[in-house]
């Protein structure tokens, strides 16, 4: 193992950290791997010492984190929220009402859930509410992602950032900040920011139509009806065999054969004289098909309105393909969707526009909206082990007493962390075992709920935040910004602090920029003899305003697809919603938290 002076040491940490936040903002590698890169490159040249390297899994905050997440979908399962956004609906036929409204109860909700469930809650009856009101679901999206963000900041639990700001907060005043402490500031920003996107900022987001219904979707040119004939060349050969044709893209969606429907047949299916194949492909894949496969036309029509002829007896779903999906990175064939789920992937957007190449061999993304076919009782379960989103309204899954009674294990986790009664690590655990317990939450749904890349990225980053501070390296940056702000009053070096975290999240996961600033917000902090708290609290601030781009945090990459937003389209509404952040939210740090 290397030892290095101290001057090299603060060196190679500045490098190392500017190579993984290049990987962050690249995105070639996943941003847990390269946190986890940089770990062991500072574990390898001896500035972290390797009995310390991976102490980061055992720390307080990934852990609250954890449970916070198993709770999230303890609250999901439980129905409450459906039956709240019910009444949503409801509410008379205006727009601008039901903006407010679901904007106002996502922000609720992610103060006490993680803002992407939360998000992924209610994004179905944003679509609904859109449709009603005939209007762009751009118009609802972007600023329900927004509102996601700004609820956060409103409790502990709210966001990971709130969560190990509490942890620094710890190490410096022996104490973390508590579950509303950060609630004055929090819900103050909140609540000027979600009357700013519901009076004003809808109205600069580029009302885009979206690729948010099936109609919508032209799903290539023809869902044709073919016959295999006596003598065809395809008798006896697969499913396989027809679909691997050279230089065509073509999909069986269903065989019928000799009155007997097989739908989403496996591609090792073999093909029988007499076979009618409901397929899809293009108008000059259809040609070539009958030509060079010898089967005959049967019926054929355009696509229409369900996508599908009038004969076929499956259903059409949206989903969106929600970050840590299964299909996220993956192809269609590489899943094997048909073989494996029994569902057909017939057409996929990506911000707003169908894709046309190849299906078969497309990555998909999180954001992507895909157009899935498949019986009516699999598709929901197939699309939830998937991991994406139907843009369908879903039904309450526990009657009123599984309800209450999931309502009631997570207020007491909450009260207990709120009086002090347990440690907030403690009392979040308590709710989560609590959920698998009352079967609530299944034990591998809990596992399955847990967004393993943030934990890992949490608990690599912690002993490298330390590894800034412990070489001097958040003592020099904060010693610039002092600079910055020399002859300057506190409350400027208190607006660089806050502004520089919120560029740094909007570029990197907020977890990350919050483990990055919080050493060098208290240095700085101690620099003009202040108060840490005010700097911290910033930091905590800007670490949830994500609100320049589509990468900064997932809610906004969810709503892509779906809203047909571009990635330029999300500083139009996020620029002065951060202009307005600084100014609410400084004064509100100065007085709750003064210097």
């Amino acid at each position: 193992m290397v030892v290095l002076s101290e001057g090299a040491a603060e060196f190679v940490v500045f490098v190392v950290l500017v190579a993984a936040l290049v990987g962050f903002l690249v995105g070639h590698w996943r941003y847990d791997l390269v946190a986890l890169l940089a770990l062991l490159t500072l574990t390898l040249v001896g500035i972290v010492p390797a009995g310390q390297a991976f102490g980061g899994f055992g720390h307080p905050a990934v852990v609250t984190v954890a449970a916070v997440l198993i709770l999230s979908r303890g609250l999901m399962h439980s129905g409450a929220v459906g039956a709240i956004a019910g009444g949503i609906l409801r509410i008379g036929n205006r727009p601008l009402v039901h903006l407010a409204g679901v904007t106002v109860l996502v922000a609720f909700l992610s103060a006490f859930m993680n803002n992407v469930g939360a998000l992924a809650l209610l994004m179905p009856v944003a679509v609904r509410l859109a449709r009603q009101a005939g209007a762009p679901p751009s118009m609802f999206l972007m600023p329900l992602a927004f509102g996601s963000l700004l609820g956060g900041m409103t409790t502990l639990i709210g966001t990971p950032p709130n969560i190990i700001i509490a942890t620094f907060r710890a190490d410096v005043a022996g104490r973390p900040f508590g579950m509303f402490d950060f609630t004055p500031v929090g819900a103050g920003v909140a609540l000027a920011g979600i009357a700013f996107v519901v009076l004003v900022g809808w109205r600069l987001i580029p009302q885009r139509k979206g690729q948010v219904a099936a109609n919508e979707f032209h799903v290539r040119d023809y869902v044709a009806e073919l016959r295999v004939p006596e003598g065809s060349n395809m008798t006896g050969h697969s499913v396989g065999d027809l679909e691997s044709i050279d230089e065509l893209e073509v999909d069986v969606l269903e065989i019928v054969r000799g009155g007997r429907r097989i739908p989403t047949p496996r591609r090792t299916e073999p093909l029988q004289s007499g076979d009618v194949l409901v397929v899809r492909a293009d108008s000059n894949d259809l040609e070539g098909l009958l030509h060079r496969a010898q089967l005959e036309l049967a019926e054929s029509k355009p696509v229409g309105e369900a996508g599908q002829p009038s004969s076929d007896p499956m259903e059409l779903m949206e989903a969106v393909v929600m970050p840590r999906s299964k299909l996220e990175g993956a192809t269609a064939r590489s899943l094997n969707l048909r073989w494996r789920y029994g569902v057909n992937l017939l057409a996929v957007a990506r911000q707003g526009a169908e894709v046309r190449q190849r299906l078969k061999s497309l990555r998909l993304r999180a954001g992507d909206v895909m157009l899935l076919q498949g019986t009516a009782d699999g598709l929901a379960g197939v699309v939830a082990d998937l991991g994406c989103l139907p843009l369908a309204q879903r039904g309450v899954r526990f009657g009123p007493r599984r309800m209450l009674l999931s309502v009631a294990v997570f207020g007491g986790a909450i009260a207990a962390a709120a009086t002090g009664l347990l440690p907030v690590q403690v009392a979040v655990v308590a709710g989560a075992a609590a959920f698998v317990l009352l079967g609530i939450v299944k034990l591998q749904e809990a596992y399955d709920s847990i967004d393993w890349s943030v934990i890992v990225l949490l608990a690599t980053m912690i002993p490298v935040g330390q590894a800034l501070e412990a070489t001097g390296g958040a003592e020099r940056i904060a010693g610039w910004i002092l600079g910055a702000a020399e002859q300057m009053p506190g409350p400027v070096t208190l607006v660089i602090v806050l502004v520089g975290t919120m560029f740094l999240s909007d570029l990197v996961n907020n977890a990350a920029a919050a483990v990055l600033m919080a050493p060098i917000a208290i240095r700085t902090a101690q620099g003009i003899g202040a108060s840490a708290d005010p700097f911290l609290m910033a930091v905590a601030v800007g670490a949830s305003c994500a609100f320049l781009t589509p990468i900064g945090h997932q809610s906004n990459t969810l709503v892509m697809g779906p809203g047909g937003y571009r990635f330029g389209d999300y500083w139009r509404m996020g620029l002065p919603l951060e202009g307005i952040i600084v100014a609410v939210g400084i004064p509100l740090v100065l007085w709750v938290w003064p210097l």
